[in-house]
């Protein structure tokens, strides 16, 4: 089941528009989805139908969407592009956000998308104080910031483990169950799909983190103050009319408008002691 609704999800993961919506300009739109299952190719059909609703809703005359799975090919075709607009991961967004001068306009929810709560589980130890020193297998050691700093609030650092960093989200899982690994830490789209794994239903959660903020959409400097005025009060009627079955098809449960100053808390634990 992962495999198939995280693709159809990571259709609404980042949006980034390259250009403007003014006539004769072609909108680019790029979808990055880190830590998710599925390939481009798998994604590509959603992008298509989301792309063309947000062109009809904001009366763009062209609109193209690429997805791509990894943060270094994304940041070099924003740097090819100059992209206008884009919708982030957290971390993508904690991670860029200084670096190409983004401003927050919104938020998405998405269901089953991941990424909003994240657990520690094991199949022997009783509690985290148990994990420490141990073998802790997790997809997200390349982000060892957004670990240390979002994710665990400050309540513990990779560094407390002996790290055994995986390619795939639920590589982790399956190693502890393997015994492989003591713990693992995943997120809640992998927290989902324990039971449906080998051995899942016998990992118990040891540690779990406060709930984060969805997915943030944003502007990148190239976009026009006038474009992205618009942009910004069109999230809302995105999933309206005819874009409802498309968004329903898609996983997207809402858009709507947002600021800087509403992940201002993680924006602040990311960035301390940098």
């Amino acid at each position: 089941m992962l495999g198939r609704l995280v693709p159809v999800a990571a259709a609404a993961l980042l949006l980034t528009v390259t250009g403007s919506g003014e006539a004769g300009n072609e909108v680019g739109i790029l979808i990055l989805k880190e830590h998710g299952v599925g390939s481009a190719a798998q994604a590509q059909p959603y992008v298509d139908k989301f792309v063309k609703i947000a062109q009809e809703k904001n009366g763009w005359s062209a609109a193209k969407g690429t997805y791509f799975t990894e943060r270094k090919a994304a940041e070099k075709s924003i740097s090819a592009d100059k992209p206008s607009y884009g919708l982030l991961g957290l971390s993508a967004y904690l991670a860029l956000k200084d670096p190409q001068k983004l401003e927050a306009i919104g938020q998405v929810q998405v269901s089953r998308a991941g990424g909003q709560q994240y657990f520690i589980v094991s199949k022997s130890a009783s509690d985290l104080a148990g994990c420490k020193g141990a073998k802790l297998a997790t997809d997200w050691a390349d982000d060892p910031r957004f670990v240390d700093k979002v994710i665990s609030g400050g309540a513990w650092k990779l560094a407390d483990f002996t790290v055994e960093a995986t390619k795939r989200p639920l590589q982790g899982a399956k190693m502890v169950t393997k015994d492989e690994a003591k713990c693992a830490l995943v997120d809640d789209a992998v927290f989902a799909e324990l039971a449906s794994i080998d051995g899942g239903k016998d990992l118990k959660t040891v540690w779990k983190s406060e709930k984060l903020p969805p997915m943030v959409i944003v502007a990148f400097p190239s976009a026009s103050a006038a474009d992205k005025t618009g942009f910004k009060k069109s999230l809302s009627s995105l999933c309206s009319g005819d874009g409802k079955a498309v968004c329903s098809e898609i996983g997207i449960q809402s858009l709507t408008e947002a600021s800087d100053e509403t992940f201002a808390q993680v924006l602040a634990a990311y960035k301390k002691d940098k």
